[in-house]
């Protein structure tokens, strides 16, 4: 609870008002958000599995994906099912620690998912400009090191603002018109500014951004220079293709993201920043499995290879294992097909 105005009434909850609308829209929102949830968890689950299931996908790319996509699927349960509990509620509410408890992972896992978009296009830039020694640069320790460098930078950068956040007087509405905790909605409910805090918060999520989109676009800027040079016309649509969905997809996060945090927000409608919002942290989830790996021709032959050595698994005792992963699979590939 927040207690730096003790004369005056403090609040202990906040509102999240969510997405406007009569209860069938609300209905037809709870659907939408839960199946893409649901999804969602199915798709980087089915790569995890894959991953460790397979032994030709243990190489430093395929590790790196199996992280994101871990990643991915703990970015989208630090909103999801709190807005969806949030639709069906009637009151709205959220605890005070819950709400900067979201506020906190919310940022510290897009934070990791910059870093980890990085990381992955420093593997591509590697593998393609320079397969030769790639195999004695990427190593399974540099997986290591990179991938855990991600997670604490993105984890260890937020704890201090936040903190200075949460210490702020709250003590008017505790109406945010929203379906998370974020810096804008919160700042403005705040008693007392903090412009210190606020320039601290946004500079450290500038630089964030600028520079993970910075050398992502150097990296495939390299890249697509070096695809040029490849002889067959066969392999530069294939590498095209896998750069154009990657580029889609980091321009889909970033653009969403820039402009929600790093340029002023004040003249954006409420619910375009909530529209801004689910664009980046539900729908990239949702994509990312599919344009990532599940597009992949050695993911897809993963898949299949465990939806054929399911049926001999199944008198195992890994029998509900197999038999989970092969449903995961089903789903999976007819998605990644439907694309």
């Amino acid at each position: 609870m927040n207690r730096s105005a003790t004369h005056i009434h403090l609040v202990t909850e906040f509102i999240l008002l969510g997405f406007p609308g009569c209860w069938e829209i609300q209905i037809f929102l709870f659907s939408l958000f839960l199946v893409a949830y649901v999804l969602t968890l199915l798709g980087n689950g089915t790569i995890i599995c894959a991953i460790r299931w397979d032994p030709r996908l243990h190489t430093p790319m395929y590790f790196l994906l199996g992280n994101f996509a871990f990643l991915e699927i703990w970015y989208a349960s630090s909103t999801v099912p709190n807005m969806l509990a949030n639709i069906l509620s009637k009151t709205k509410t959220i605890s005070f620690s819950a709400c900067f408890l979201q506020f906190y992972f919310f940022f510290s896992l897009g934070t990791t998912e910059c870093l980890f978009l990085a990381v992955m296009a420093y593997d591509r830039y590697l593998a393609i400009c320079h397969p030769l020694h790639y195999p004695t640069i990427m190593t399974g320790k540099l997986c290591r090191i990179l991938v855990s460098l991600c997670w604490l930078t993105g984890f260890l950068g937020y704890p201090i603002p936040i903190f200075f956040i949460s210490q702020l007087p709250f003590c008017g509405s505790n109406i945010i018109d929203h379906f998370l905790c974020d810096m804008d909605p919160l700042m403005s409910l705040s008693c007392a500014p903090a412009p210190i805090t606020e320039f601290v918060f946004y500079t450290q999520s500038s630089l964030v951004l600028f520079f993970t989109i910075m050398y992502i676009l150097r990296s495939y800027t390299l890249l697509l220079r070096a695809v040029f040079q490849v002889p067959s016309a066969a392999g530069r649509r294939k590498a095209f293709a896998t750069c154009g969905s990657h580029l889609v997809v980091v321009s889909l996060f970033y653009g969403t993201v820039m402009v929600m945090y790093v340029s002023p927000t004040y003249g954006i409608p409420t619910l375009m920043q909530k529209i801004l919002t689910v664009a980046y942290s539900i729908m990239t989830p949702l994509f990312n499995p599919l344009i990532y790996s599940l597009r992949n021709k050695d993911m897809k032959l993963a898949l299949r290879n465990i939806l054929v050595a399911a049926p001999a698994c199944i008198a195992t005792n890994n029998a509900k294992e197999i038999l989970f992963l092969r449903i995961l699979t089903n789903i999976c590939c007819c998605l990644s097909c439907s694309l």
